[in-house]
C-alpha cells in the first residue's frame, strides 16, 4: 500500500486546489488581455492546465491501472482525448452554459467510477461489466466541458478564438502525454516490485476516497455559492 499512496498522493497532494481544473490569476489577466492567434501561449497554458490538472491525472491512472499493453493505453487515451476535444470546443464555440460546480463534480464521480471499476464492484454487485472504452469516452466529454466552462469565465477575446483553441487543444494533448509518461513509468516499476496485486484493492479504495472527496468539494461550493457564503 506504501507506494500506492505516494503515487497517489502526489498526483493529488502536490497540486493547489486553485489550479486544479482552472486557471491560475497570472494566466487568467493574460488570457483576457491577449489578441490575435497566440500559438505558443496558449499551447504553454494547454499542456499547463492537463499537468496540474488532478482530477484529469487521477481518472487517467484509472483507466491505465489494469492495461500492460501500448496499444490498449493508446486506444483508451486515444478515446478520452477525442471525447475532451469534442466538448471543449464545442463548449466554447457554442457558449453552452453548465455550472462548473455540477460538471466538476461529475468529474469527481468519474474517478470514482472509475475506482469501483478497477475494483471489480460492478461484476458483484449487478452481475455484469459497463463497456469501458464507452465509459472512457463518455467521462472525456465531461472533462472537456469541465475545461469549457472555465475558459468562458475569463471571456476569450474573438479575434483568433477557433485557432487559439485549437492551440490550447494541442498544449492540453502535449501535457497528457508527459503525464502519461511520468505515470506509466511509475506504475511499471510498481507492477515490478511484486506486490502491486497486493496493493491494487487498496489503491484503487484510496483513488475512490479521493473521488468522494472531489466531488464533495465541488458540491460545497455550489451551495456555498447559491447561499454567498
Amino acid at each position: 500500500m506504501g507506494l500506492a499512496v505516494i503515487l497517489l498522493a502526489a498526483i493529488f497532494g502536490i497540486i493547489p486546489d486553485a489550479v486544479a481544473h482552472g486557471v491560475t490569476e497570472g494566466d487568467k489577466g493574460y488570457i483576457r488581455e491577449s489578441t490575435g492567434i497566440l500559438p505558443i501561449p496558449f499551447i504553454y497554458l494547454g499542456a499547463k492546465h492537463m499537468i496540474t490538472g488532478y482530477d484529469h491525472l487521477l481518472f487517467l491512472l484509472g483507466v491505465i491501472f489494469f492495461l500492460y499493453r501500448l496499444k490498449d493505453v493508446c486506444i483508451y487515451v486515444t478515446l478520452f482525448a477525442v471525447g475532451h476535444i469534442i466538448t471543449l470546443l464545442s463548449g466554447v464555440l457554442l457558449e453552452i452554459n453548465i455550472s462548473p460546480y455540477f460538471i466538476d463534480a461529475i468529474i469527481g464521480f468519474s474517478v470514482v467510477y472509475k475506482a469501483l471499476d478497477n475494483m471489480g464492484a460492478f461484476q458483484r454487485w449487478f452481475g455484469f461489466q459497463p463497456n469501458t472504452k464507452a465509459a472512457t469516452f463518455i467521462f472525456g466529454l465531461f472533462h472537456g466541458f469541465g475545461l469549457a466552462t472555465k475558459i468562458m469565465e475569463y471571456e476569450l477575446p474573438s479575434d483568433g478564438l477557433l485557432p487559439n483553441l485549437v492551440f490550447f487543444n494541442i498544449g492540453v494533448e502535449i501535457g497528457q502525454i508527459l503525464a502519461l509518461v511520468a505515470i506509466l513509468i511509475a506504475i511499471t516499476y510498481w507492477r515490478k516490485s511484486g506486490s502491486f496485486m497486493r496493493q491494487a484493492y487498496s489503491a484503487n479504495a484510496f483513488m475512490m476516497m479521493l473521488g468522494f472527496l472531489l466531488m464533495g468539494y465541488q458540491i460545497t461550493g455550489h451551495f456555498a455559492y447559491l447561499f454567498q457564503i
